[in-house]
């Protein structure tokens, strides 16, 4: 299956997520959004009133995820927009670092390619869920970048300035980083595509360059 898998890994705030959604649609793939596991798994914990930081495999136990094409479904509903609350990205943070938790979302992650082709993206796509994959590209972009652009997009908490959010993403990219479970890096033949002076569109013209050279 990995064979029809591209991916898309990098820092938080890179736009992972826009560049394969509109990736897949221009090559008529499916998009799978791995972020939203994790923020699904916080949102799921904050309704059970559990912090993140102090999930247990029980928890999990009360937690079904699993992707109807590239709808993503928490205990047979979708979660929809309440993912993209500030909290949900906190506690998404918050849960990655857990192994018993990375585990539990393998197979959930793998099963989605099932035969068709994916575009996936996350910190760990390309080195650990499908370290296999056809095509894989670590995409990045500076930090004052990846700031002005959540400010823009209203992903922060109420009063958080251009510095603010930039102090956050540094701070996030040393915990990616550094942490034990699957670390954010990218995989030794990963194409690295840095979008800081790049459009939407430019950046998804060099995937799919990468795409086309590789004959997918």
């Amino acid at each position: 299956m990995s064979s029809t898998v591209v991916a898309i890994d990098g820092p938080a705030g890179a736009g992972k997520s826009s560049v394969a959604k509109a990736l897949a649609a221009r090559m008529n793939f499916v998009h799978i959004n791995t972020g939203s596991l994790y923020r699904a798994i916080a949102y799921a914990l904050l309704q059970m009133n559990v912090a993140p930081e102090n999930i247990t495999p029980e928890d999990l136990e009360h937690i079904s995820l699993a992707f109807d094409g590239a709808r993503l479904l928490l205990n047979g509903v979708d979660p929809g927009e309440n993912l993209r609350a500030p909290e949900c990205a906190a506690g998404a943070s918050a849960v990655a670092k857990i192994p018993f938790v990375r585990e539990f979302l393998l197979p959930v992650q793998r099963s989605s390619a099932d035969g068709q082709w994916i575009v996936m993206e996350g910190r760990d796509i390309g080195t650990v869920i499908f370290p296999d994959a056809k095509v894989k590209i670590f995409l990045t972009a500076s930090a004052a970048v990846r700031a002005g652009r959540r400010l823009a997009q209203g992903e922060c908490a109420p009063g958080a300035t251009l510095e603010s959010i930039q102090k956050e993403i540094e701070a996030r990219d040393l915990q990616d980083s550094t942490r034990a479970t699957a670390p954010l890096k990218a995989a030794d033949d990963a194409v690295v595509v840095d979008c800081s002076d790049l459009s939407l569109e430019e950046t998804v013209d060099a995937i799919a360059a990468v795409i086309k050279q590789k004959n997918c």
